[in-house]
């Protein structure tokens, strides 16, 4: 099989050749990996094939003026939905953390005029032929994730966005609107440039804590579901999968997903409730493929080679069986990992999961 046939296979809940292999990583561990390989500093397609990454995507380019400015003398940079990011540096690295959340007091007037990207102000013309680059992978074509809590959180903060879902707030309801129309016409017009190259949409929305559920059912049926489904259309439409990214405790939901026509369900943190591999595959294999379950705060970060040796296996073992499974971090390596750990991981998936 090519990637995009295993992949294809995998989603499909079936078995492949191998088990799919996806990467996600932060910067510091991403260029620790490029620099072992004797890579550039930019050359992420070099990466994907030393790790043996069955996954790309089709991405478009912002070609409209900026929306909002910097504020450079707090160095914090504003992206053209407004959302503001400050660089916070850690032990091991740095990241670009949100901050300041410049609607958590705005009303319903004020978001109708916050000024957002146009899907008008994008280039499609360059999705053919990334499509046809990376013909033998199978190729993501989503052009935002859609999320409402984090995506609404990022802009009116996390307090104020779960206030809004619970007090049916119109403000808050009309910015997850507002961004997610905007999203799905531009992830419309990337599977409609990529005439039938494009193979499934990823999109988000965490759904739990370590331990619980962050709404309840109701809440998520009400608000959440109906807003995903529209989402979902434009993807059957085009005959593409979709893979749905949730972190924490987030199974509870996954019936509905089902019953939405979800394909495969992305994070898989294995240290939460109802998240570990033996509980997913029992309850759920056969009907969802799976994309994750290598912890980022497990053995990867922590262990030696030989435990992380050990612990893919271990998942691997309880994945595999019957197919439908992706190996693939539970969200992005972090800068801690040491590079031996993480090689240590692709390795035993290229090696251990062929079928």
């Amino acid at each position: 099989m090519n990637s995009k046939e295993r992949v294809m296979t995998a989603f499909s809940c079936e078995v492949p050749d191998r088990v799919p292999i996806d990467y996600l990583a932060n910067p510091g561990i991403d260029a620790r990996l490029k620099a072992h390989f004797g890579l550039e500093p930019d050359d992420a397609e070099g990466l994907r094939k030393k790790l043996n990454v069955d996954f790309r995507s089709a991405n478009v380019l912002y070609k409209g003026k900026k929306l909002h400015a910097d504020i450079p003398d707090r160095e914090v940079k504003v992206d053209n939905w407004g959302i503001h990011r400050k660089r916070i540096e850690h032990e091991s690295g740095s990241y670009w953390d949100f901050c300041d959340f410049p609607l958590e007091h705005a009303t319903e007037e004020e978001i109708a005029s916050w000024p957002m990207p146009n899907p008008d102000d994008f280039d499609y013309s360059r999705i053919i032929s990334e499509c046809e680059t990376y013909s033998q992978y199978a190729i993501n074509g989503t052009g935002g994730f859609g999320d409402i809590i984090n995506g609404n959180g990022m802009l009116r903060g996390m307090e104020q966005t779960l206030i809004d879902l619970v007090t049916d707030d119109p403000a808050g309801l009309l910015l997850a609107d507002r961004r997610m129309e905007i999203q799905i016409e531009i992830t419309r017009r990337i599977l409609e440039a990529g005439k039938g190259k494009i193979d499934f949409i990823w999109l988000g929305e965490d759904l739990g804590t370590q331990n619980a559920p962050m709404i309840s059912m109701e809440i998520f049926r009400k608000h959440i579901r109906p807003r995903h489904q529209k989402y979902i259309e434009v993807a059957q439409a085009y005959g593409v999968k979709v893979m749905m990214h949730t972190c924490g405790s987030s199974s509870w939901a996954y019936n509905d997903f089902i019953e939405m026509g979800i394909h495969a369900v992305d994070t898989l943190q294995p240290e939460v409730k109802d998240m570990s591999p033996e509980y997913l595959k029992k309850t759920f294999g056969g009907k969802l493929a799976f994309h994750g379950c290598i912890s980022t705060a497990g053995p990867v970060a922590t262990g030696t080679p030989d435990e992380v040796f050990e612990y893919c296996r271990r998942i691997l073992d309880v994945m595999m069986p019957g197919g439908g499974y992706c190996f693939a971090p539970t969200h992005c390596l972090q800068d801690n990992s040491p590079l031996e750990n993480v090689l240590a991981m692709y390795e035993t998936a290229y090696q251990y999961g062929k079928y």
